[in-house]
């Protein structure tokens, strides 16, 4: 009989298969073989234990087991420094708490020198006892600083928003402004308010003179209007 060439064929892939699964294998045990040499098993015997035990100064895995003497000498060295350290902290306490206790010298407030009035100013503006005054302006970075006092010597207390702040050149142009420090309400018979009002310096090309108005908010009954305040360079 003649056979097949498939059958022939698949017999021959079989064969090869077959040894080549037992080459692996033998292969992997060599190497497990080898990788596990010198590796042994734990004692895992009571009496192996035991007789470890009884025997002092032994050494498991690196462990030294101390003496109960030499622990509480530990123990005993431990509690003495936490109690100096405690009294130490306590005599620290009062040590502040008696400094703390003493008087200390009054400081007097440093004296804030008065800035030398400028050329043409204060420019002074008055309504029913309500004052808006200019004292003084300069540039500083890109903007204009007007420093500005305002104080109700009225009997009645006034509010004001100062979005509603006009600002005007001497050539009738509306200026964007912002102000910093103005109080919102002006408290009757009460103390002088000081605060800014910055004008950008991009809208002050040939502008030599500006102007201020406010009205209280929001009844809008009084009117506060400084005009002709110089601010050319």
């Amino acid at each position: 009989m003649k056979l097949n060439s498939t059958v022939l064929l698949t017999l021959i892939l079989l064969f090869l298969m077959l040894g080549a699964g037992s080459l692996s294998s033998f292969w992997g045990f060599t190497l497990g073989s080898s990788a596990l040499k010198g590796v042994t098993t734990p004692d895992g015997r009571p009496a192996t234990k035991f007789s470890s035990n009884k025997a002092p100064n032994t050494q498991q895995g690196g462990l030294t087991l101390l003496k109960e003497e030499e622990i509480l000498k530990i123990v005993r060295a431990r509690i003495e420094g936490k109690t100096k350290a405690a009294k130490s902290e306590k005599l620290e306490e009062d040590d502040e708490e008696t400094n703390n206790s003493q008087p200390k010298p009054e400081e007097k407030p440093p004296e804030i020198a008065e800035e030398k009035p400028q050329k043409g100013f204060p420019v002074i503006s008055e309504n029913e006892g309500v004052t808006l005054s200019v004292q003084s302006v300069r540039y500083s970075g890109g903007d204009l600083l007007l420093r500005v006092k305002m104080q109700n010597k009225g009997k009645d207390s006034v509010r004001f928003l100062y979005s509603f702040l006009d600002v005007t050149d001497d050539k009738g142009r509306t200026l964007s402004a912002s102000t910093e420090g103005l109080p919102g309400e002006l408290p009757a018979n009460g103390p002088v308010f000081s605060g800014l009002v910055s004008i950008p310096t991009a809208l002050l090309d040939d502008v030599k003179k500006v102007s201020l108005a406010l009205t209280d908010y929001p009844d809008q009954k009084l009117k506060l209007e400084v005009a002709n305040i110089p601010v050319e360079r």
